[in-house]
């Protein structure tokens, strides 16, 4: 049986809770890295290319920590820093089971400080970008916060923990807010046609967006601080499926496994947008697919509550 650590506020930390979170604060750079390794090697055989090696991202990093310290200003450094530090926060609270809506409010912050980093300095292709930056989580934050509205009005509560232990599926009752999250993590995996602050590829017509005056471990932080992220966002593609099982264990990480195939395929597939046709699309869908999955939940609320 579980043990739980503390009572707080009604919230129970579970040792499995705890020990979930300090295998994320320490594994997830690597799992991070290697998502990347893989991302840029189906990348490579999708253009007819070999492609570097699985762990050329560790190696990346590595040689920009061993680079010359340049940097524009310390509060640039600064900034980047507390995004790492709010990431790994959020990752932690996903991971011990803890409150969506504090998950939510950490991860806007960690973006904020990165749009912070980039007005920090004076180059006008990071000022853009950070614009950008900005005119993204318009159009992606009304879609993940309506995403825990709708676990709490399935599970009936904003905890992680209480999600994945509830008898009711999540998915069967958030078929819309799924497809609606599919779209919006387009923007936060920073793929195309969505990749419009900052690129993992080469055809940035903004040199290189918002990270233009990164270099050197600056600019590997903020690596590792992606690594963190994405490992988190496809965690929360896992949630739709978690029903503490073995079975709906194996489901949920087999469907994190197609839909981050089908993002590599779609920014393979498609050229960038503008940021008019991001902000519509965004909200064009979570109208029709979040509002309209929790207009169908609330007519469901006396099933649920049996």
């Amino acid at each position: 049986m579980d043990t739980v650590l503390f009572t707080f506020y009604g919230y129970e930390l579970h040792v499995s809770y705890l020990v979930g979170a300090v295998l994320y604060v320490v594994l997830a750079p690597f799992a991070g890295g290697l998502i990347a390794g893989i991302d840029r090697k189906v990348t490579a055989r999708m253009q007819g290319r070999v492609g570097p090696p699985i762990l050329q991202p560790f190696y990346d990093v590595a040689k920009l920590f061993g680079k010359e310290k340049i940097t524009v200003n310390n509060a640039q450094d600064f900034y980047v820093m507390c995004t790492l530090i709010f990431m790994v926060i959020s990752g932690v609270f996903f991971f011990s089971g803890s409150n969506l809506l504090m998950m939510i409010f950490t991860l806007t912050a960690a973006s904020i400080f990165l749009v912070l980093a980039g007005y920090s300095s004076n180059s006008p292709y990071a000022q853009i970008g950070a614009e950008r930056e900005l005119l993204q989580m318009m159009a992606y934050e009304p879609m993940v916060l309506l995403s825990a509205v709708g676990f709490y009005m399935a599970c009936g509560s904003f905890n992680v923990g209480d999600i994945v232990m509830s008898d009711a599926f999540s998915f069967k009752y958030l078929i819309g807010m799924f497809i609606g999250y599919l779209f919006i993590i387009t923007i936060k995996l920073r793929k195309s046609p969505f990749d419009l602050s900052m690129s993992h590829h080469a055809h940035q017509e903004l040199v290189k967006g918002l990270t233009t005056e990164f270099s050197g471990r600056t600019l590997g932080i903020l690596e590792i601080s992606h690594w963190y992220e994405n490992v988190f966002l496809l965690g929360f593609i896992f949630l739709f499926f978690a029903r503490g099982s073995l079975p709906y264990t194996i489901l949920g990480v087999a469907v994190v496994i197609v839909c981050y195939f089908v993002e590599i395929l779609i920014d393979n597939g498609y050229a960038r947008m503008k940021w008019q046709f991001t902000i519509k699309s965004a909200w064009i869908v979570t109208l029709i697919f979040g509002g309209g999955n929790l207009f169908v939940l609330y007519y469901l609320q006396p099933i649920l509550a049996r």
